[in-house]
């Protein structure tokens, strides 16, 4: 049976909740400045020795249910991938919130605030139709643009959004520096363009 995708209120996020957004670091994709920073940057790809296992959600405060305490949630798309009753996958769009940070004061653009797929149901095509199903909730709400923050040790995150046709706009090695826990990786931010020919003016 394929999954089919819902639209949540907030009284279904322990639900949402459930599905588990722990993974594997098993490698990660080293910055390396080329002549200082002013020749560009590259990512490496290298392996991780011995792997952990990395998980949002155990972050004081990060969970799903905890979103309605943190933020003004009013704005926010949240879906459900189910098979049958069964949630297996979820994904939630910001937008339109005042403060929140990652949506740089702009009107038209959207985050994916987060994206999950159950381990035992990755590689049937979930995450891509949770991305395309949160892309077009944002293209309906006059976005230019959706926005995805990630981390350098999530390499098959990475991979995922470069395959649905994000480009990556940042490379922060500093984005987490405040934050001990996370301070040695590297914030990446990614962009779909849902407009055509995108919000850049090429004059």
């Amino acid at each position: 049976m394929a999954a089919t995708i819902q639209e949540i209120g907030l009284d279904r996020l322990p639900d949402y909740a459930a599905i588990p957004i722990a993974f594997e670091v098993a490698a990660m994709l080293r910055v390396e400045l080329v002549d200082g920073g002013l020749g560009g940057m590259r990512l490496r790809e290298m392996r991780v020795a011995p792997a952990y296992t990395k998980n949002y959600d155990a972050y004081e405060g990060c969970g799903p249910t905890r979103w309605p305490e943190r933020f003004d949630t009013r704005h926010w798309g949240l879906f459900l991938a189910l098979e049958g009753d069964r949630p297996v996958g979820g994904a939630t769009v910001a937008f339109d919130t005042p403060g929140l940070r990652m949506l740089s004061d702009r009107d038209d653009l959207a985050a994916l605030w987060d994206l999950r797929v159950r381990p035992d149901f990755h590689r049937q095509g979930i995450g891509t139709a949770l991305f395309d199903h949160a892309a077009a909730w944002a293209r309906v709400r006059g976005c230019a643009q959706l926005k995805i923050e990630t981390q350098n040790v999530n390499v098959p995150a990475c991979r995922f959004y470069a395959k649905q046709g994000c480009t990556l706009g940042l490379i922060d090695r500093y984005g987490y520096a405040g934050h001990p826990q996370v301070g040695h990786e590297t914030m990446l931010i990614w962009y779909l363009d849902l407009v055509e020919g995108g919000v850049h003016d090429e004059r």
